[in-house]
């Protein structure tokens, strides 16, 4: 079967690998589509396991189940994810999904999503792999594991209805934060970035206003907010100077969430003296757990979050060099969708 094997950012190459044997406990799934996520190109971060098949935000049909499988049946229309936790260890136990150890080190595809069969395996069929509403296209349903990792990132945050945000990156994730936030009742959204094409689709998907980031972003918020800052300040980019002005531009009482988060080697200067005084807490997001997805998969089915309009691109496997290159650059797309 093809698959596209990533080198680097600009070395995807589509080679030959064998289809995966199915086990007493496995599916197959035969990839109809598999999203670029803001990770498969974070090179830092993919390089030093390549090569290797990225892909998780899959969605396809299922072609072979193993004897032991009675949940689903060839013909089954799911979504999948790599990474599940146990739901067992006291870290789990605490609600911490996503920092559990099974959830981080296991990975339970072969290959991965950017390929034209998926093997599923362990607890990804018991928790992850879930059964697409006919409402929701394959396309649509790529987005249910970024949109859950947003709704896990809003409820980390203590977003309630007719707090202020601040979206600082308005990339595929800051652009789903406000799509997410506006649906879940957030009052005043402000987004930030350096692109007048994301800050264009950042109005277009529900901010109020738009802040071109080479502005001192802080002193804007409070010109629009009343003379306010934000109440919660969400980052979605690891750049300093995006980071630098995050920090500064939350409230008394306020929280700041990293969403994203700067290189491991770059360190990040906080006062927490005037953290301290006005009562500001710093947190963070990573991941999805299942509660998330199925929140994202029913928001996206009722039609309360509409993803449709921000996929601008879809790829055939053959052409996944290209798609990657257009996901790396990220000046003129926004979601990105190779189809197998």
């Amino acid at each position: 079967m093809k698959v596209g094997m990533y080198y680097n950012n600009s070395d995807v190459r589509v080679e030959e690998i064998p289809k995966p044997q199915v086990g007493p406990r496995d599916i197959l799934i035969k990839v109809k589509a598999s999203g670029i996520c803001g990770s498969d190109v974070m090179e830092w971060y993919r390089i030093k396991r390549a090569p290797l098949v990225l892909g998780h935000e899959v969605t396809g049909e299922i072609v072979e189940v193993g004897s032991e499988i009675t949940k689903f049946a060839p013909g089954d229309r799911v979504f999948t994810l790599h990474h599940v936790p146990c739901e067992e260890c006291p870290t789990c136990l605490k609600g911490h999904f996503t920092a559990c150890q099974i959830f981080q080190k296991v990975n339970n595809f072969e290959p991965g999503g950017f390929s034209e069969y998926l093997r599923v395996t362990g607890k990804s069929i018991d928790t992850g792999t879930l059964k697409l509403p006919p409402e929701i296209t394959y396309e649509e349903g790529t987005f249910i594991e970024p949109l859950g990792t947003i709704l896990r990132g809003l409820r980390t945050a203590g977003m309630t209805p007719g707090n202020s945000l601040a979206v600082v990156g308005a990339g595929l994730s800051g652009l789903l934060f406000i799509k997410a936030a506006r649906a879940l009742g957030a009052g005043k959204i402000i987004a930030a970035d350096i692109q007048p094409s994301r800050l264009e689709a950042a109005g277009r998907f529900g901010a109020n206003h738009v802040i071109d980031a080479k502005e001192d972003i802080p002193s804007v918020i409070k010109n629009i907010n009343e003379g306010a800052l934000a109440d919660i300040v969400i980052l979605c980019t690891g750049a300093m100077p995006a980071v630098n002005q995050a920090l500064k531009s939350v409230g008394p009482g306020g929280t700041i969430l990293f969403f994203a988060v700067p290189k491991p080697e770059e360190r990040v200067v906080v006062d927490f003296n005037s953290y301290w005084r006005n009562d500001i807490s710093i947190k963070t997001s990573y991941g999805s757990a299942p509660l998330d997805h199925y929140q994202a998969i029913e928001m996206i089915r009722s039609g309360n979050v509409i993803v449709k309009d921000m996929i601008s691109h879809s790829f055939p496997l053959q052409d996944i060099a290209r798609g990657f290159e257009m996901a790396a650059d990220g000046k003129d797309c926004l979601k990105v969708i190779i189809e197998a």
